[in-house]
């Protein structure tokens, strides 16, 4: 590769667009050129706009950037999106029109028709549908690719072995979602303390929708949704990061214990194939003992890139039953928008702009 690829990010003030500037500080294939975010913080470096609030220190190369509007006027081939729903579907479409490829982790585009909900490890064949998305917008130059909600991506990792090897009929997944997920401010302390909610706004729609897209067909220019139903019940627990997951299934085929297992711990795909910067070398990492996995303990396995899945045994009621965990603002969102990156460049979508 003769040069890094020139990256904008937009919302780099907010937690997700924190964890860009972290990840992708030494990347091998990337390099920051631009920041943006809200009103309120552009003009200022990012010092004084940001209110640092992952873990570590602030990388110094960004310290002294100027935050800018977030107009498509950005000096780079590619923008990626922490942007909140109330901004982010009116923006990403503005920076796809003037030619900027938008690698979004927000709500507002990810049930279009013609954008790619991408999970490289299952779907990589759904970025066909970003010629459909150009031709249908005037032949415009760039387009938008999505991220999975931060639940559902650590779920279909799960899910995705087991329809290939079994089948999938039915899913009820019951989510314990951590506070980072709401972003900064966030949930107020005296509502989550000695406490667990049980509602997050949208959340169960998106975990019962989603997947069944992920896991779609791309056939004659459009995606043949998966055809098994989820159930989902959503939760905010007290845990900084990682999202914790208990999933019961029904398959088509019924494997041993033994099998169920193994389809899980052997899954790789394109991403460990083209052995992509950032993609984990075990996409699902099966993790022993009667209580994991745990937040504390598993998130950061594989850099935070795989889905951890435990406590595998038989369901009197459906076939299966497992908890699972995932990082849920690495492979959750930033990990999940720079992985995707990364398969574009292999697979040659990018087109340099600066």
């Amino acid at each position: 590769m003769k040069r890094k690829w020139k990256v904008g990010i937009l919302g780099a003030t907010g937690t997700v667009g924190q964890r860009f500037i972290q990840l992708l500080e030494r990347h091998p294939w990337f390099e920051v050129a631009d920041i943006a975010a809200s009103d309120r913080s552009a003009g200022k470096s990012y010092q004084q706009a940001c209110p640092w609030k992952i873990s570590g220190h602030m990388p110094v190369y960004v310290r002294k950037m100027k935050v800018k509007d977030c107009v498509p006027n950005l000096d780079c081939d590619l923008v990626f999106s922490g942007l909140p729903s109330s901004m982010a579907g009116e923006v990403e479409t503005a920076f796809a029109q003037a030619g900027y490829a938008v690698l979004s982790n927000s709500k507002n585009h990810r049930m279009d028709e013609d954008v790619p909900l991408l999970v490289p490890e299952i779907n990589s064949e759904h970025l066909g549908l970003l010629a459909i998305q150009q031709k249908n917008h005037h032949d415009r130059a760039g387009y938008i690719i999505t991220n999975p909600n931060c639940s559902t991506m650590a779920l279909v990792l799960a899910l995705a072995p087991l329809d290939v090897a079994f089948g999938i009929e039915k899913i009820h997944v019951v989510t314990m979602q951590a506070l980072s997920g709401a972003g900064y401010p966030g949930v107020a302390s005296l509502d989550i303390i000695d406490n667990v909610i049980p509602y997050i706004a949208d959340e169960e729609e998106k975990v019962e929708t989603e997947p069944c897209k992920i896991l779609g067909k791309f056939r004659d220019g459009k995606i043949m949704f998966a055809d098994f139903k989820i159930s989902a019940q959503c939760h905010r627990v007290n845990v900084l990061d990682g999202h914790l997951e208990a999933v019961s299934i029904a398959l088509k085929q019924r494997p041993s214990l033994h099998q169920f297992i193994e389809a899980l711990k052997s899954y790789r795909s394109l991403p460990q194939e083209l052995e992509l910067p950032s993609a984990p070398q075990f996409p699902v990492v099966h993790v022993e003992g009667l209580d994991r996995p745990q937040p504390r303990f598993d998130r950061e396995v594989e850099n935070g890139m795989a889905t951890v899945v435990g406590r595998i045994r038989p369901c009197k009621v459906f076939d299966f039953k497992f908890d699972l965990l995932g990082h849920n603002t690495i492979r959750g969102a930033a990990g999940a928008a720079i992985l995707n990156a990364e398969l574009l460049v292999k697979q040659r979508l990018l087109m340099a702009r600066s």
